[in-house]
């Protein structure tokens, strides 16, 4: 990379939610960035805010080979043919019943998460070379490590992003950093619509919760981008949990709550 550029991020799901904010503080920080996202009309409402001299906007589909292909040659073309980070948001929230749900819940679900996840890194790898200071981070959940009624398509792809995590910062050392960041419940609009839909009872998610909320999505994008940086130099393979404390809890919080 050539040091007087400014950084460049590619960023998936970055119209919006956690992968917005981190678009957001990359960019306050001096950064590039290039969103990708499903939506024609989000991504050109996130570069207006960032500002189309630092942004570009990327219409992909993340199951879509040639589309990830395009997108990110797209990008990687963009920024002198290097990229300094990549961060993979792009997902879906969608709970079924295990018994119940159809092989196409399934095959969606690991699709978007697990395989959305290699085909961008995958195809960012040749740019991401080009970097002094390379890295990834992947998005996992708490319902990665934890059994979630309703989730169990949604824990798979989540367990498995954190397996291609250890794998890839193994195998693409020392050029390129991999690491994981598993969120617990965020105030994003994927949750807002599960509550609203009648799929999420938040009250004794709270109560689980020792830090007693959910995160905002800067709190989360604050993670996502120390793991980018070069603070984080000697730092891969890992999975940081910021969940509030729910994950290492077990119980205590809960039956407080009920009695």
């Amino acid at each position: 990379m050539n040091d007087i550029l400014k950084p460049a991020l590619l960023v998936t799901g970055g119209a919006g939610g956690i992968g917005g904010s981190v678009a957001d503080q990359w960019v306050a920080a001096g950064g590039r960035v290039a969103v990708l996202d499903v939506s024609r009309p989000a991504l050109d409402a996130k570069v207006s805010l960032l500002g189309s001299e630092v942004a570009i906007g990327l219409v992909a589909d993340v199951r879509d080979d040639a589309q990830v292909e395009k997108a990110v040659t797209e990008a990687g073309t963009a920024f002198d043919s290097c990229l300094d980070a990549v961060v993979n948001c792009a997902g879906i929230a969608q709970p079924i019943v295990a018994a119940e749900g159809a092989d196409e819940d399934w095959v969606q679900m690991i699709d978007i998460h697990l395989n959305g996840h290699m085909r961008v890194n995958r195809a960012a790898y040749r740019f991401l070379r080009e970097s002094s200071r390379a890295a990834i981070v992947n998005i996992s959940s708490i319902a990665g490590s934890v059994g979630l009624p309703g989730r169990t398509n949604y824990s798979s792809a989540k367990s498995g992003i954190e397996g291609l995590t250890r794998g890839l910062a193994v195998e693409w050392c020392p050029d390129i950093r991999v690491n994981c960041v598993a969120p617990g419940y965020v105030n994003t609009p994927m949750i807002d619509r599960l509550v609203s839909e009648g799929k999420l009872d938040t009250r004794p998610v709270i109560a689980r919760t020792p830090l007693d909320r959910f995160a905002d999505p800067a709190e989360i994008a604050a993670a996502i981008n120390f793991l980018l940086s070069p603070q984080a130099s000697f730092i891969t393979g890992q999975t940081l949990r910021v969940d509030g404390g729910l994950t290492i809890e077990g119980d205590w919080y809960a039956s407080r709550a009920r009695g």
